[in-house]
């Protein structure tokens, strides 16, 4: 037990000031998450498709990408012509619709000139719009996703706002925005909390295990602290009671009434870096990943680029369980799926139960009928468009996520990814369909927890200081006769 004590009071001592950080940046981070390019704004951001300089197919595109197993191909405007986007393997690649060559932007002049056709798109005010840098990294490309893009132009529009445009040197794409008010808020939210700095972050290594294993030591000390004070409790006549006094006391008292909310979300937070140390990832296994790979290819698509009546905002072919489609959006919530080939069929706006079905059941067979997953189910998971249905492929202990709208597999949940969402995602968001259904009752709860604790951690603050101030003190000299 004194050993306990011992580590408690140090562990509290180096990490009370972190613990107070978390609880506050958790606030925040619940109303300002971190700068991200949201699907409407994509979509809203893109030019109408110009058919009149295509001369070329995704057959063809994808063979001068040079990309062997793709599995995508989107065709979008930009404001120099229409590009296809091939997607597979490692990283994506662009080609231009009307001679097949090198869509890469590799001029700050062309990257400027597309922000400002996105920006237009959007009813922002672009004509102040400067490119600002191209970098690898800064403090909000650091993310992984973003590797795909690098080096990206940072296109300042100089509006009222702030606005910042990040485009993409491989694709050509507009794949972030931030403002003023997102980053400011952000530097004492998820910069702080995630503990992001750019020159850390940018070491994806470096930066995980850090972070790692700063939240182990964090939790040590939360149990060690929960044990204690729970040992500590004096029972008599009166009640119970705290043997100790001033903010000794108070530390004690709101430890105990923050005990499990404190170590339960110090947990899911060490979760959150478990990176399949523990629990499984979610990805496809290589088996999985074989039984649905296309096995037919390309060129059966050569053509196929026709008259368009209303222009589409993007298409994208793509192929599932060797059948391929055409997906035209129009906006954000818009969209038609045509069957291409080997069966032609009725255009319809999503996937069916059948058709998510013939593309899983290669991978996993002997699989339950797909079913659309309700907004209230304990495993809800969202589609990129709004109206379209995510269906659940139960193949055994393994279930399927599938985006209705695009074909993607969402999510692979085995049983111990079933459990992560509740040990990482329920614990530390409060991500329960009841609470999810109550969005104003979700951020009073988040808010009076993170305030409690934070509170609790400020008092450990102050005996912290008060103990290391203690310890360095130089000892009162000695008097005596001589």
């Amino acid at each position: 037990m004194k050993a306990l004590v011992v580590l408690h009071r140090w562990l509290g001592v180096g990490f009370c000031l972190l613990f107070a950080m978390w609880f506050a940046t958790g606030i925040v981070m619940h109303f300002v998450p971190f700068p991200a390019l949201t699907e409407s704004e994509r979509i809203a951001g893109l030019l109408p498709v110009d058919p009149g300089p295509i001369r070329h197919g995704p057959d063809q595109a994808v063979a001068a990408s040079g990309i062997k197993d793709a599995s995508r191909v989107r065709l979008v405007q930009r404001s120099d012509g229409p590009v296809y986007i091939v997607s597979g393997g490692v990283k994506p690649s662009a080609v231009r619709a009307d001679n097949l060559q090198d869509a890469s932007v590799k001029s700050a002049a062309m990257a400027l000139d597309i922000a400002r056709a996105h920006a237009r798109q959007r009813g922002l005010d672009g004509s102040q719009a400067a490119v600002a840098e191209l970098a690898d990294y800064d403090q909000w490309t650091v993310p992984n996703g973003y590797d795909v893009h690098r080096p990206l132009y940072r296109i300042a529009l100089n509006d009222p706002v702030g606005t910042e445009l990040y485009v993409s040197s491989t694709t050509g794409e507009v794949v972030l925005d931030t403002t003023r008010y997102q980053r400011i808020w952000n530097y004492v939210g998820s910069v702080a909390h995630w503990i992001y700095p750019t020159v850390l972050r940018s070491n994806w290594v470096a930066w995980d295990k850090v972070v790692w294993t700063l939240s182990l030591v964090a939790l040590v000390a939360a149990i060690s602290g929960a044990v204690l004070g729970f040992t500590r409790i004096r029972v008599s006549r009166s009640g119970i009671r705290s043997p100790y006094r001033g903010w000794h006391a108070w530390h004690h008292v709101l430890g105990l009434i923050t005990a499990t909310f404190v170590v339960t979300w110090i947990f899911s937070g060490w979760l959150s870096m478990d990176h399949g140390l523990l629990f499984s990832r979610g990805q496809l296994s290589a088996t999985e990943a074989a039984g649905i790979a296309s096995r037919t290819g390309w060129d059966h698509l050569a053509g196929d680029v026709h008259g368009l009546a209303a222009p589409p905002k993007e298409i994208e072919w793509f192929v599932l369980a060797d059948q391929f489609y055409r997906r035209e959006r129009t906006d954000v919530e818009t969209q038609m799926l045509f069957p291409l080939f080997p069966k032609s069929g009725s255009p319809h706006p999503f996937l069916t139960a059948d058709e998510v079905a013939a593309y899983v059941e290669p991978a996993a067979p002997n699989c339950a009928a797909p079913q659309v997953i309700g907004a209230d189910d304990n495993y809800a998971a969202a589609s990129s468009m709004p109206p379209a249905p995510v269906y659940r492929s139960v193949c055994g202990d393994v279930w399927f996520h599938v985006d209705g709208a695009s074909g993607t597999i969402l999510e692979r949940l085995d049983s111990s990814r079933r459990a992560y969402r509740w040990f990482y995602t329920a614990l530390h968001t409060f991500n329960f369909p009841m609470l999810s259904a109550h969005p104003a009752a979700l951020s009073a709860l988040i808010v009076f927890l993170c305030s409690l604790g934070l509170v609790f951690s400020v008092t450990g603050a102050v005996i912290g200081w008060r103990r290391l101030r203690h310890s360095f003190e130089p000892a009162p000299p000695v008097v005596g006769n001589r």
